[in-house]
């Protein structure tokens, strides 16, 4: 049963953060089409926000090994 948890929270966390980069790239680049002028500041914005999107398969793979692993 634990493998089946670990394996659930892996696919878990990775299909929000494929959602979740995915709704922030489309809403930078469609904010981007509207006002170029603001294109750098929006891509560091949006690079910061993948940044902590990705902390959360990070975090379901520690989730996973301590079910593994436990």
């Amino acid at each position: 049963m634990n493998f089946i948890a670990a394996g659930l929270a892996i696919i878990g966390s990775a299909l929000g953060a494929a959602y979740g980069n995915s709704k922030v790239v489309s809403k930078t680049l469609e904010s981007m089409a509207r006002q170029p002028e603001m294109a750098g500041e929006l891509r560091s914005t949006m690079i910061i926000g993948m940044a902590f999107i990705e902390a959360v398969p990070i975090l379901g793979v520690v989730v996973a090994l301590l079910l593994v692993l436990n």
